[in-house]
């Protein structure tokens, strides 16, 4: 009987052993072990998303030459469209960069474009996360913004060799100033706990009670600039929420995100302290 008693208690005896060796190893063996780990499963990854583009490749061979004729000609007139946005942003940038030394406005921060692969996704209702196949051989830093075509996509959180973590901002971990579209009052913006397979989420605070937003008349929310992470004027999402706060002076709301973040290819990293 004690025999059977401690077979039965042997797998729960094993775990405590390794329990309490892990909380008693030194904090530098395990980020030492966390990002040897990271880095031998990098090729890995990194190898599937280059077969993913192989694939993509041999799947838009098999497409008919009058196919890709029109796919041609639809590009032509986008890239049209570009070269006449590009024209309009460059003529204003001179104005701003005028208006700023007539004023004497401080620089704002200069930075690097870096485009990236997506290499994997980890969804879930704590945290919302993106491999990207950049890293520190890219010159990618820590803290570095993310966007693309529909604004803000996160910040890089971690950077390895090959791939960086970019933790999104439906994250609950993500805290940073916004502004509504047309006013200048900083407040508060955080991700939400979303479902896996849900809608992307996030909340606002410290909500001024003159706003006024509702599914019927939802309110562009973008980044505010504060706190130099984040160029300002970039999409964060919809307002479609607001209602009175628990102390009655502010208001708290919800945010509607991109739905695409789930379904991104890839990305721009804006890696401070360079010029474009």
């Amino acid at each position: 009987m004690p025999s059977n008693r401690f077979d039965q208690a042997k797998p729960f005896l094993t775990l405590a052993i390794v329990v309490v060796t892990w909380l008693i190893v030194p904090v530098a063996f395990k980020s030492l072990l966390r990002a040897s780990f990271f880095e031998l499963q990098a090729p890995i990854s990194v190898s599937a998303s280059h077969l993913r583009d192989l694939q993509d490749f041999w799947g838009l061979k098999l497409h008919s030459q009058k196919e890709l004729i029109e796919a041609g000609r639809d590009l032509a007139r986008i890239n049209a469209s570009y070269d006449l946005a590009v024209q309009q942003n460059s003529q204003l940038r001179d104005h701003l960069e005028r208006l700023n030394k007539l004023l004497n406005v401080p620089a704002q921060p200069a930075y690097r474009l870096e485009h990236a692969r997506v290499v994997r996704r980890d969804f879930s209702a704590w945290w919302q996360q993106l491999t990207i196949r950049k890293g520190s051989d890219f010159g990618i830093t820590v803290g570095a913004p993310v966007v693309f075509s529909g604004g803000v996509v996160g910040r890089v959180t971690a950077v390895h060799a090959y791939t960086s973590t970019v933790e999104l901002i439906s994250s609950p971990g993500v805290r940073l100033a916004a502004v509504v579209e047309g006013d200048d009052r900083p407040m508060s913006f955080q991700g939400g706990l979303n479902p896996t397979f849900g809608p992307a989420r996030g909340v606002i605070e410290f909500v001024p009670i003159d706003i006024f937003a509702s599914a019927m008349s939802t309110k562009r929310l973008v980044t505010s600039g504060l706190g130099g992470v984040f160029p300002a004027g970039l999409t964060l999402g919809r307002v479609v929420k607001l209602e009175p706060s628990t102390d009655g002076l502010f208001k708290t709301g919800e945010v509607e995100l991109d739905p695409r973040l789930s379904e991104l290819i890839e990305v721009t990293v804006l890696v401070p302290g360079a010029n474009e």
